[in-house]
């Protein structure tokens, strides 16, 4: 009952209603265009060479991401994953160019629109690279190109097609994040991941059931059940450090009181990053596959080691995933979570910390505790990345084990809970019940120097 009041509530809003129903048609118009195949490809022989690949490639784990758009050969093959790369790059450069952090910090809104200008042109640059990959990947699959279309004539029109969708996605992304709800490229990964569950989920259940092993499959839902709380448990853990706000007088000069001081909580999240560690560390894999797909149009003569980078269940790509989402965790949460500003903010405030003097014993006390509660999320990001693989090996479907861990579960889970989270914050501006009775939805986004209630 509980529930349809909640519906009954979000109904309600009438921009709550507009921005939902906004958000469901561009994803609609996202998911038509992962159908439509590009000019010269022939979707039966793709079909049969993705069913030989499998999914234990780097190229099964991207038409994950795209919905299926990959495998067959869409418009939107590479989706919004060069836009991913090229904003990952633009910020990495705020952090190590001068005037790169000088547009994020200090030129305001017109710095924020030179740096989105930056991030297209630059989204436009890595496509015509990876779509050149993905169309060596299709010339190199027997029978999947139309022998009747010109090279020429195939590589000019389907790479600007190619560059063309993943622009059109950019911009499905950046409407839903100015006029939908949520993030909006975000949600368009995630339209694409959800739209892989149903077959991965039937694929498991057929295996199973086959085998007559339904208890087994039982075990791995509610293991898969498990894996979701503790993520979300992480996604959402935060560490509180007390605060304590100086003494204030009240009343008239003369006759003033001293009134206690305040107490308050500074909360430190345990996951600062996010998914953004596991995101880059797959940027970073996503290279030697790019590699690769070049290298093995010569019948795979040269490949040699880096064959190993382009399956995501061999014990070398998931060691070396395994090492970089810990150090981009711990590299990302410095780069995002600056102690000195904290203390700052805390001086200007009138508050501190009971038992820590202020200014720089208060940021060196704050940077301590970020270290030690960053070191557990660090590793939990770790071993989220490489569990799809430990799950594999245990007998799991392959396409089924990607949503046990991985990009795939940290993306579905931290983009759910920005969402609701942005609606319960309309729901609570209407002075409605929120979407739990207690407590409150903290998504991803919940980051920087926050206060939170007091107790």
């Amino acid at each position: 009952m509980k529930l349809f009041t909640v519906f009954q509530n979000i109904w309600s809003i009438k921009e709550l209603r507009q921005r939902i129903l906004y958000t469901l048609a561009l994803l609609l118009v996202y998911r038509v265009g992962t159908f439509v195949v590009l000019p010269g490809v022939v979707p039966a022989a793709l079909a049969k060479a993705s069913q030989n690949r499998g999914a234990n490639d780097l190229l099964g784990l991207i038409n994950v991401f795209t919905g299926g758009a990959f495998d067959n050969a869409a418009i939107f093959a590479l989706g919004v994953m060069p836009y991913i790369t090229a904003s990952i790059i633009v910020q990495l450069l705020g952090f190590a160019v001068p005037y790169f952090q000088r547009l994020q910090t200090k030129e305001g809104e017109s710095g924020r629109k030179r740096l989105n200008q930056i991030t297209r042109l630059l989204t436009v640059a890595i496509t015509l690279v990876q779509g050149g990959s993905y169309l060596q990947l299709l010339r190199s699959t027997p029978g999947a190109v139309s022998p009747n279309i010109p090279d020429p004539v195939f590589w000019f029109s389907n790479i600007i097609i190619l560059t063309a969708g993943t622009v059109f996605c950019m911009w499905l992304g950046e409407r839903i994040t100015d006029k939908g709800i949520g993030n909006g490229t975000s949600l368009i990964i995630q339209a694409g991941i959800i739209a892989r569950l149903p077959q991965a989920f039937v694929f498991e259940f057929q295996k199973m059931f086959g085998e007559g092993r339904i208890i087994l499959f039982v075990v791995e839902l509610a293991l898969l059940f498990v894996v979701i709380m503790a993520t979300i448990l992480v996604i959402q853990g935060i560490r509180k450090i007390p605060l304590q706000f100086a003494k204030r007088m009240v009343g008239r000069s003369g006759g003033s009181l001293p009134t206690s001081g305040a107490r308050d909580y500074l909360p430190l999240k345990v996951n600062s990053a996010g998914v953004m560690p596991i995101i880059f560390a797959q940027a970073l894999m996503f290279i030697p596959a790019t590699v690769y797909s070049y290298l093995a149009g010569d019948n795979g003569q040269g490949t040699g080691r880096i064959h190993m980078f382009n399956d995501i269940y061999s014990f070398g790509y998931n060691l070396v995933f395994f090492i970089l989402v810990v150090v981009f965790t711990y590299v990302y949460t410095a780069l995002m979570i600056n102690p000195t500003n904290y203390a700052e903010y805390l001086k200007r405030s009138n508050a501190f910390i009971p038992g820590v003097k202020p200014g720089e014993a208060t940021a060196s006390y704050i940077d301590n505790i970020m270290t030690r509660i960053t070191l557990p999320g660090a590793v939990f990001l770790g071993l989220i990345g490489v569990l799809p693989s430990i799950a594999a090996t245990f007998g799991v479907n392959q396409q089924f084990a990607l949503f046990f861990g991985g990009t795939t579960l940290l993306i579905m889970v931290g983009v759910a809970l920005d969402t609701l989270q942005v609606i319960e914050s309309y729901l609570l501006t209407q002075k409605y019940d929120g979407l739990i009775k207690s407590g409150r939805i903290q998504g991803r986004a919940t980051q920087g120097v926050q206060v939170g209630q007091p107790q």
